[in-house]
Formats: C-alpha cells, structure tokens, sequence
C-alpha cells in the first residue's frame, strides 16, 4: 500500500499539470496569476466594457488616428499567444494569426485603428520589452509595427530566458531598417521611470476592465480575451461600422 502511494502522488500532480496546460492551450489565452490583474479568463467574447472607458491617448498604434473603430489591445511581449495572434508562428497553438487579416481588411482601408496596450506581467523581460516599446513608438513612429513584429518573432522560451533582456534587444534593433539601437537604448536608460509608470498604468487600467489573460481586447462594448480566430472579431467589427 505504501509503494503504491508513494507513486500515486506525483503521477496525480503530472496529470493535473498536463491537464491544466492542456486548458490553457485550448483556450488560446495566458492567464493572469493572480496578484498581477486576476484570474484565467473564458476566452470568449463578453460585455459590460466601453472603449470610451479606455485611455488611448499617447498610445502606440495603427491605423488612421480619426477611424470609425478602435481596438484596444493588451499584450506581452513575452506571451506565446500574443505572439500567435499576431504573426504565428507557435507551434503549440493552431489558430491562424488574426492581426493580418484585421490589418488587410480594417486597418488599411481606413475603418479601424488597433492601440496596443501593455500587460507586462511574465517577468523583468516583459517590462524591458515594454520599455523599449515605448522608446521606439516615441523616437520612430513610423517603424514601431515592423520593430513590434520582429520582437514576437524573435521571441523564444517565455519569461526571463533567452531572447528579451536589454542586450538582445539593442542587437535586434541594429537589424531594423530605420532605426538608431543606440539612440533607443539611451532614450530607455533615461526614460526608464516613465516608461514603467505609464506599462503599469496599462495593466492597471485592464484590470478594472475585467482584463485578466493575454491577449484581450476592447472593441466597442465587447471585451474579447485569447488568440481568437479571425472570425471572432470579424461580426463585432462589421457591426460597429453600420
């Protein structure tokens, strides 16, 4: 009976692990531990949220600054599903990238702006990448949405390991047309303070929202949490712009 218990234990806590992640896969979604916004959202589609309540002023985006629609959209850098949603990529999470198509169909002909948000809460790694994401949209406007993707692409194991620290984003910065990495890197060492106010303000702001996963977003009456297909913002799209 010992030895049988003995093995029981861990065997059960593996299981519940796999089960869990397995969860967390399904849905598409990071959740937020709690004590850093909430708990795991549902992934779905939900209400009682207004995007007048959001604070897009300042903000990185894209998009016509006067469009019809806007979507605010919380994010990590260091988030797989984040990363899903916008470029692909993830080898764990099936759902196409949906940034494309929104930014094909929505962004470019003027009908919708995407506002990104920060959610750092994965690890120092988060709130340097968030820093420098701040720099970037101070210093090059014009490049940050080509700079944001190659950050999701070089994005590797999460949290503080591998790829997201200060030197590996003063390296990635020398190899984006446009962009000054030494003149960005000082602009972080300079601004640091603010920068982290305002990403915490962001996480903050989300928080009262409702926002407890990554990514989430608001459009219009609509909070939408996961790496959702296309078809899922598509109909709340299209009806904003009746």
């Amino acid at each position: 009976m010992e030895t049988n218990s003995k093995y029981f234990l861990p065997a059960a806590v593996i299981f519940a692990g796999l089960f869990i992640g397995g969860a967390i896969i399904w849905n598409n979604f990071h959740p937020v531990a709690t004590g850093s916004g909430g708990v795991a959202g549902t992934g779905a589609a939900g209400t009682g949220v207004d995007i007048k309540d959001v604070n897009t002023a300042g903000e990185p985006f894209i998009g016509d600054a006067n469009a019809p629609v806007t979507i605010a959209f919380w994010s990590d850098f260091q988030c797989p599903y984040c990363k899903s949603f916008e470029t692909g990529g993830v080898p764990q999470i099936t759902t196409p990238a949906a940034l494309p198509t929104i930014i094909k169909n929505y962004v470019d002909t003027g009908k919708a702006r995407v506002v990104f948000k920060d959610f750092a809460f994965l690890g120092n790694d988060s709130i340097t990448a968030a820093e420098y994401g701040r720099a970037v949209w101070k210093l090059y406007p014009e490049q940050y949405f080509a700079w944001r993707t190659a950050m999701y692409n070089a994005q590797d194991q999460e949290g503080d390991q591998g790829f997201g620290n200060t030197s590996s984003i003063d390296k990635l910065d020398t190899t984006i047309k446009g962009l000054d990495a030494a003149k960005i890197a000082a602009d972080v060492t300079l601004n640091k303070a603010t920068y982290d106010a305002a990403a915490e303000a962001n996480k903050a702001e989300g928080a009262t929202l409702g926002i407890n996963a990554t990514p989430s977003f608001i459009i219009g009456t609509k909070l939408i949490q996961g790496a959702r297909p296309y078809s899922a913002f598509q109909p709340i799209i299209d009806a904003l712009l009746k």
